[in-house]
């Protein structure tokens, strides 16, 4: 599937800016699955210096300075990427059980990429590894049963048994609130899954990026009503990397396209930086757009 991405973030401020330092994930990265024809960022009002490098997990990190005053801030990125299947179209019924699966990724010899894939194993900066966590799922994860089918059972498990609503939590709810409350977003539902998999001993990280949404049939898709969107791969060793999406109860296909990863949201920012000034309370506005090409 061919796609140009349009994710456009905004910022105005209620009082002057003097400067600004930021970094953006808003670049389309080239994966198994996918690959960035092309992509340019643009930044109103224009930067004073800017570079792009390529970040620790691999993802386009582009960095920017602006040191004029200003109100507001613009940052538009326009990509084209061209997306596949996952690898293999997986047959969940086959492959690594779940006992084989956590004892390759225990074991003091192993594949170079799976020795790499440990760090998703251990606790990050938004999500720690529990008891309860593990309990949450424990009972899909028996020994003989194929890692990918039990990934895909507790990704349904979460679908089914909790409320996507956005106004329940915030960047900053923790992983505790959303289990207990049953309610989140799919930045939640998927850090909760990366938990959960983490508790029970397998690799996961969290995969930002963009899911083309389609109309209800009859109707005109409207400009900037897509979203950023926020799923998971779980690591098989041996085997490879495979997306779940626990927000829509699927693997991940040709309309997920993925911008970053990395240990969860934290690592992956659309945006972050410093402001000089700016007062209270900046308004932000967000408009996604992605269009299918052919």
């Amino acid at each position: 599937m061919l796609y140009r991405i349009r994710h456009t973030t905004e910022y105005v401020y209620a009082s002057r800016v003097s400067h600004c330092y930021n970094m953006a994930h808003v670049t389309p990265r080239n994966t198994p699955r996918q690959e960035c024809l092309s992509s340019r960022v643009d930044v109103l009002p224009g930067a004073t210096y800017s570079s792009t490098r390529t970040d620790y997990f691999g993802n386009s990190a582009y960095h920017f300075e602006i040191q004029k005053p200003h109100k507001k801030l613009v940052i538009t990125s326009v990509s084209e990427v061209r997306t596949g299947v996952q690898a293999a179209a997986p047959d969940l019924e086959f492959g690594i059980s779940c006992k084989d699966a956590r004892e390759a990724m225990q074991a003091l010899a192993g594949s170079a990429e799976t020795l790499f894939a440990r760090e998703y194993l251990m606790d990050s900066a938004m999500i720690k590894a529990t008891p309860e966590l593990a309990e949450f799922a424990a009972d899909l994860f028996t020994d003989d049963k194929p890692l990918l089918t039990a990934v895909m059972e507790l990704t349904s498990r979460i679908f089914n048994d909790f409320e996507y609503s956005p106004a329940s939590t915030t960047i900053a709810t923790p992983l505790a609130d959303v289990l207990a409350n049953r309610k989140g977003v799919c930045q939640d539902f998927a850090h909760l899954q990366i938990a959960i998999l983490r508790s029970l001993g397998f690799a996961a990280r969290y995969v930002s990026g963009y899911l083309e949404t389609l109309p209800p049939p009859g109707q005109v898709k409207m400009v900037g009503a897509d979203a950023t969107h926020a799923w998971l791969a779980v690591y098989v060793p041996d085997e490879g990397w495979f997306e779940y999406d626990p927000t829509n109860n699927c693997m991940a296909h040709e309309q997920h396209v993925v911008t970053a990863w990395g240990r969860d949201f934290y690592d992956v920012t659309p945006l972050c930086g410093v402001i000089y000034g700016g007062g209270q309370n900046p308004v932000l506005r967000v408009a996604v757009d992605v269009t299918r090409l052919g």
